[in-house]
């Protein structure tokens, strides 16, 4: 399979830089996804994104899941409004241990050459002083670079702290180290993390003097416009213990017929035949709501396992025979 290919016709793909497919096509490449420790779990946001490195490993290349022990000390300005809390070590450590742990459930950790591997940035910032940074990374990114990024402009008006603003010199040098300790040449991550990913690719082409690649994914909204892996009890987590399995698959199950073609296509790993057969399947008889329920059912074993996905099952059952009519 062709990663990129794949990624287009499910809809994956956003910016694309030039040169990113074709060195893809010549060798096995690494690449890389952070992710941001802010809480105990990752949400369905952050599914994309794991699914984004279990289709890169499955088209036969090497997938490195970033975990940000430093990053999540400083925090991304990207998309936000305001400037966020930081947190405890301790509270940071946790969270760091329970992310790695989700993670460990979706990527392949012994398969040969191309194994997933997890990475911490705290363990090559620990030790690099601040006069040392500035010196060896600072230097080859100037002001005006850095001042036409969208996450620092749209922060103009209302306000940005140092820490902040310099986020994006941080994740470029985890670019950087990934490059030249681990040879990975293309980082991936959602939209709004363009601006990022490039400063990576041009503090390796000045510090490296070597080339580096980005792909991003889309913002997934809903066809209403409402935001995707949001209820009104807030985000949908990957963690049974803060969304049960059963709100986990009802979540998919209450997907409008529009949503589920588009989630089907990212969330699962169906090929695009048997996709197109499902859809046609399901407009014969939209009812039976065939599309959501294969959609949950992927989703839910792939989360949680096959025991729950039936516990979430005779729960839903359960609750209809409380809702329907006494005959």
């Amino acid at each position: 399979m062709n990663f990129v290919e794949e990624m287009k016709w499910r809809g994956m793909i956003h910016d694309i830089m030039p040169g990113t497919e074709e060195q893809l096509q010549k060798e096995m490449t690494s690449a890389y996804i952070g992710f941001d420790p802010t809480a105990d779990s990752l949400h369905i946001g952050s599914l994309v994104q794991i699914m984004t490195l279990v289709h890169l490993q499955r088209t036969g290349h090497k997938p490195f899941a970033l975990v940000g022990g430093a990053t999540g000390m400083v925090g991304d300005p990207s998309g936000k409004s305001k400037e966020r809390n930081l947190l405890s070590p301790d509270i940071l450590e946790h969270n760091l241990k329970c992310v790695q742990k989700q993670l460990a459930r979706f990527l392949d950790f012994d398969c040969g050459e191309n194994s997933a591997e997890i990475v911490n940035n705290f363990d090559w910032f620990k030790g690099f002083g601040f006069l040392d940074f500035i010196r060896d990374v600072g230097k080859h990114i100037s002001i005006n670079y850095m001042m036409a990024k969208d996450s620092v402009k749209s922060r103009l008006d209302t306000g940005m702290s140092f820490t902040e603003f310099t986020y994006q010199l941080v994740q470029g040098y985890d670019f950087y180290h990934l490059y030249t300790e681990h040879n990975c040449k293309i980082q991936l991550g959602g939209s709004d993390q363009w601006g990022n990913i490039v400063t990576g690719t041009e503090l390796i082409r000045r510090k490296a003097r070597g080339e580096a690649f980005a792909i991003t994914t889309p913002l997934i909204k809903k066809a209403d416009g409402t935001k995707f892996g949001k209820t009104e009890g807030g985000n949908v987590w990957l963690d049974p213990k803060r969304t049960s399995p059963y709100k986990f698959y009802q979540y998919w199950l209450n997907a409008s017929d529009e949503d589920a073609k588009t989630y089907i296509k990212i969330f699962t790993l169906m090929t695009e035949e048997e996709i197109e057969n499902l859809v046609s399947e399901h407009e014969q008889a939209p009812h039976t709501r065939v599309l959501q329920k294969t959609l949950g059912k992927d989703v839910t074993i792939r989360v949680h396992g096959d025991a729950a996905y039936h516990h979430a099952i005779e729960a839903s059952e359960i609750l209809l025979e409380k809702t329907l009519p006494s005959s």
